[in-house]
């Protein structure tokens, strides 16, 4: 049976949803039934460019769709998943899941209620450097990652912690192992250009004593997405805006007595993260297998991205940046 689908929320990045599922339609794996945004005249512009419905309330949807991607502000989410999982209608939910835990655990559990799939929108784990390089993964060491933006009006109902760096919290989890316990965390963050954090760094050490170091900023001058990680006898490195993943490892010598380095460059499939992650959603609601980011795992990125925060604050109350972020 043909899934029907829908795109909650059609601002800049749900229209990218809408664009997908219609192409999707368009080659027949999926009948893309409609949009719906509060303001109906943005809904209506983009289903008419995608030649579907619109509607500004979600709750009509139920009975009428089978799946669909969830890019509402953050603070909807819960409201709206839970309503949807609950009627058994699987949802792809945009990153970070949710405000808090406690939120988190409601729509993990209204999946569970309605026997529905919630994948979360952790796109990176699609990116196609990452996909050629993940089965090269035995053991990292130390990370260095860099996610700087340049500014822009989106996102800013979420700090860079939660709109940004969250990716890379779930990455390294994810690349480490996801039940590995992170036993040491400090964070440091400074608002900039919004009364929210901007910019900011953190340090996890992993109880395997892997060691990361993060940084994300929002107010760069140009758009950086790499990041390098060390495991024994190889050197890792990803650039996810170009799509390239290399790893150095040591060579045999030659003519001296030491080792030289050899360099090999992944082949990266072209592929685009955003279509990877529904098509994937797809597959797994089609088919009822466990999604490949699911709600446990988006939770758990929120649980390390709060604890940031929570670290973040601790630094601004013993520096006085606190008072910026309470009287911007």
């Amino acid at each position: 049976m043909t899934q029907r689908t829908a795109v909650i929320g059609v601002g800049h990045l749900g229209e990218q949803h809408a664009r997908i599922h219609a192409a999707l339609a368009a080659e027949g794996g999926s009948q893309f039934t409609s949009v719906c945004d509060i303001d109906a005249g943005r809904g209506k512009t983009v289903a008419d460019r995608w030649q579907t419905a619109s509607t500004t309330d979600w709750r009509t949807l139920p009975g009428s769709v089978d799946a669909v991607s969830l890019a509402v502000p953050t603070e909807s989410h819960c409201e709206i998943a839970c309503g949807l999982l609950e009627s058994g209608i699987h949802v792809l939910v945009e990153k970070p899941i949710a405000r808090t835990l406690e939120e988190a655990d409601r729509m993990i559990a209204a999946g569970k209620k309605g026997r529905a799939i919630l994948q979360v929108g952790h796109a990176e784990r699609f990116n196609p450097a990452l996909v050629a390089l993940r089965p090269s993964v035995r053991n990292p060491v130390y990370f260095e990652i860099h996610r700087v933006g340049q500014f822009t009006a989106r996102s800013l109902d979420i700090d860079v912690v939660l709109d940004l760096m969250i990716h890379d919290l779930d990455i390294v989890q994810w690349l480490v192992g996801e039940e590995v316990e992170v036993t040491s965390l400090h964070a440091v963050g400074i608002p900039i250009l919004t009364n929210r954090v901007d910019a900011a760094n953190a340090r996890l050490e992993f109880a395997t004593g892997a060691v990361a170091n993060i940084t994300a900023s929002r107010v760069g001058t140009e758009k950086i997405r790499k990041m390098r990680f060390f495991q024994p006898r190889d050197y890792i490195a990803i650039d996810y805006a170009t799509n390239h993943a290399s790893i150095s490892s040591l060579a045999p010598p030659t003519t001296s007595p030491w080792p030289g380095v050899r360099t090999n460059i992944l082949e990266v499939k072209d592929v685009e993260p955003l279509r990877a992650e529904i098509e994937s959603f797809l597959q797994a609601s089609a088919s009822g297998s466990p999604p490949l980011v699911s709600g446990e795992d988006g939770r758990r990125a929120l649980a390390l991205a709060l604890r940031t925060l929570e670290q973040i604050q601790a630094h601004t109350v013993k520096t006085g940046v606190n008072a910026l972020l309470q009287n911007a």
